[in-house]
């Protein structure tokens, strides 16, 4: 008999990614991948990597190049501003570290002149619309009803990518086992 306890002995620390049961109902977070940038007794928050818009960052910041990045819906918090995550480091002045080598935000004018400059660094800085945000103790008591799994070892390169729509499976397949066969599952249950 197969255990279908969607849980693993991974710590819930900033820079965890959280995968989304199988059958979690919900616009933002059906199928989800969320980068924990910040998680303390205080609250988390993160952004959504498998979520996007169909429009360009050009197309609504004048003066911004045209890279081919997507933009992600990071969450349902504060959806009116432009978030940014990146690996430039100090040469984004303002930016707060996040987790093995990403920073947050920093000055907008340096990540648009960093792209001018050196538009191949399109793939060092990925950008969100909103966020995802948990208050005190919510996260662990969603993590208690396992609505998630925690992970801890997926690589920088993998979360900046803004052109992988299928991370939550291929991340789940590559977990094997069980959660191999849980990245089969229909959306549906009804489907199968």
């Amino acid at each position: 008999m197969i255990d279908f306890n969607f849980h693993t002995d991974n710590k819930l620390q900033s820079g965890s990614i959280l995968l989304s049961e199988p059958f979690l109902n919900d616009d933002y977070f059906s199928r989800s991948v969320i980068l924990l940038c910040d998680h303390s007794e205080e609250g988390s928050f993160g952004f959504v990597l498998n979520k996007f818009v169909d429009t360009k960052i050009s197309d609504f910041v004048e003066g911004f190049p045209a890279v081919t990045t997507n933009i992600s819906i990071g969450g349902p918090v504060d959806t009116a501003n432009l978030f940014y995550i990146h690996s430039l480091g100090s040469q984004i002045k303002n930016c707060v570290p996040a987790s093995k080598g990403l920073f947050i935000g920093g000055d907008f004018n340096d990540i648009k002149k960093a792209l001018i400059d050196q538009p191949e660094k399109e793939n060092k800085i990925r950008f969100f619309i909103g966020y995802s945000g948990w208050e005190k103790n919510q996260l662990t008591e969603e993590l208690a009803s396992k609505a998630w799994i925690v992970l801890n070892n997926v690589n920088n390169e993998q979360i900046l990518d803004t052109k992988n729509e299928n991370i939550w499976k291929e991340t789940l397949e590559k977990l094997g086992g069980k959660f191999k066969l849980m990245a089969q599952f229909p959306i549906n249950p009804s489907d199968n």
